[in-house]
């Protein structure tokens, strides 16, 4: 490969993380739509349910495997098929004449996208090096955290257009007229695959089988006990361990054989890595659980509008907007400690946001409220995301980009499950109990504040490991962003 930038990276960039805009945004802006979905295609709890946690299950369920295929076979081909089917899927989910169709082409949308994630995580460690890397991270984390707070936003407006009855369709329809121009950009720009890939490794068809059990077995009864946890298939639970356990045993076994498994266990040993996949898990479980419980609050509860629901949440996805930008170029001074900084200031803003929904328990003021808090806890969050991937990729090479960011992003996708079970189970536990609304919300923010608080723990612990670990020699340190010595030390 050459050791010359290419001069179209950053349009290249723009491209991928349009695409990527859009992958995310689906996961949050089908949520103010459900009700009108479920009047226009008379369709029942579960259907809607899964028109939700069909696309996240996907989704996570292919993430791996994808970028292994982008490592080996091209991310350029990878990308390509990935985006023109995800047009081709939003287009037949706004056309769905049953709820059972949507359902089906929801799991195919949610294919789409685990096919079109990782690799763009996969161009960024192949496009950029140095303090340039840093900066895209930073615009893709802005891209993660702006897609998921501006989905009820965006989905209102759509709904207050379109009206409510056919509106629904329409939070689908959005995704053609930004995906064909896309599409044809990313054919242009995007670098030949024949220039990166020297040779084929051996696709691993059984390990890919038995991590899509295990992550399948996990997810499938956390993604189903949002709503309802005492009927969700809690044994499967045992299936992911037994299937899990043996991929392990199998990719050993591939790696002491072929020396191409699906994922190398090498990674794993690199700590950056491992403390930086861990942290993310962590934070995506309490992260985006917020929007779903307080979607639920202002809209069932307080009786907002889909619009109106979308604009209280705009100040979070502002401010996570600009200190993603900002934390992405900075990443490469200051390292873990900005991470552990984010996620403190992320913590206090979900203790406000919690603080004052409790004082102003069923105010039509609430929305108005928290619209602090929640800016602050965005502020947060652009310093969390962007930077914590950067550091986790740094030891990484690019041949393995695509592997490590599906990995990465599969425990992103499994956090935001449990975090999503755990504060929904408190969430209608509570409301069922009481029927009272703002107690319900305010007890399941207690979870997000905790799965948080765990995750500032653990940043805080790899800090002080990291602090009592050896200097190495000058020029010996670790890559830019790791949390070994930094040139400031």
């Amino acid at each position: 490969m050459s050791t010359e930038p290419d001069p179209r990276r950053w349009r290249a960039l723009s491209v991928c993380l349009i695409a990527g805009f859009m992958s995310l945004l689906d996961v949050s802006i089908v949520n103010v739509a459900l009700p009108s979905m479920q009047s226009g295609l008379d369709a029942s709890a579960a259907q809607v349910s899964w028109v939700v946690s069909g696309y996240a299950l996907t989704f996570g369920l292919v993430l791996v495997a994808a970028g292994r295929l982008g490592d080996d076979r091209g991310r350029r081909r990878m990308f390509l098929l990935g985006l023109g089917l995800f047009v081709l899927t939003s287009a037949a989910a706004g056309l769905a004449p049953t709820a059972e169709v949507l359902v089906v082409v929801r799991l195919l949308q949610g294919v789409a996208a685990g096919l079109l994630s990782p690799q763009v995580v996969g161009f960024i460690q192949d496009l950029f090096q140095g303090p340039e890397r840093g900066t895209a991270f930073g615009l893709f984390g802005a891209v993660v955290g702006i897609s998921t707070a501006i989905g009820p936003l965006l989905g209102g407006l759509l709904l207050a257009w379109a009206g409510d009855a056919g509106g629904w369709r329409w939070v689908f329809f959005v995704n053609i007229p930004i995906g064909v121009p896309a599409l044809v950009c990313a054919a242009r720009l995007l670098p030949p695959d024949g220039v990166r890939t020297a040779g084929r490794r051996p696709l691993d068809l059984v390990g890919t089988l038995l991590l899509g059990t295990g992550v399948v077995g996990l997810m499938l009864p956390l993604v189903l006990a949002e709503r309802d946890p005492a009927a969700a298939p809690w044994w499967l639970l045992a299936v992911s361990v037994a299937a899990l356990a043996g991929f392990v045993a199998w990719e050993r076994r591939a790696k002491r054989t072929h020396g191409h498994p699906l994922i190398d266990f090498t990674l794993l040993r690199t700590r950056s890595y491992a403390v930086g996949a861990t942290l993310g898990m962590t934070y995506f479980a309490g992260f985006t659980s917020i929007f779903f419980v307080l979607t639920l609050y202002l809209q069932n509860g307080l009786g907002y509008t889909p619009l109106q629901t979308g604009l209280v949440l705009t100040p979070f996805a502002i401010g996570s907007a600009v200190t993603s930008a900002l934390g992405g170029r900075l990443v490469s001074r200051f390292g873990q400690p900005m991470v552990v900084t984010g996620l403190a200031v992320v913590l206090a803003g979900l203790v406000a946001t919690d603080a004052v929904l409790g004082v102003t328990a069923g105010s039509p003021m609430t929305g108005l409220a928290i619209a602090g808090p929640l800016l602050l806890a965005g502020a947060g969050g652009g310093l969390v995301i962007a930077p914590n991937q950067t550091i986790a990729l740094s030891e990484i090479p690019p041949s393995s980009g695509g592997t490590a960011g599906g990995v990465l992003q599969t425990g992103q996708r499994i956090g935001t499950a449990i975090g999503l079970s755990a504060v929904g189970a408190v969430f209608f536990g509570r409301l069922t109990a009481t029927g009272d609304w703002a107690s319900a919300i305010t007890h399941g923010l207690v979870i997000t504040v905790g799965l948080v608080g765990l995750a500032l723990v653990l940043g805080i612990v790899d800090l002080v490991a990291a602090r009592r670990r050896p200097r190495m020699p000058a020029g010996e340190g670790p890559p830019v962003g790791t949390t070994g010595p930094t040139g400031g030390d």
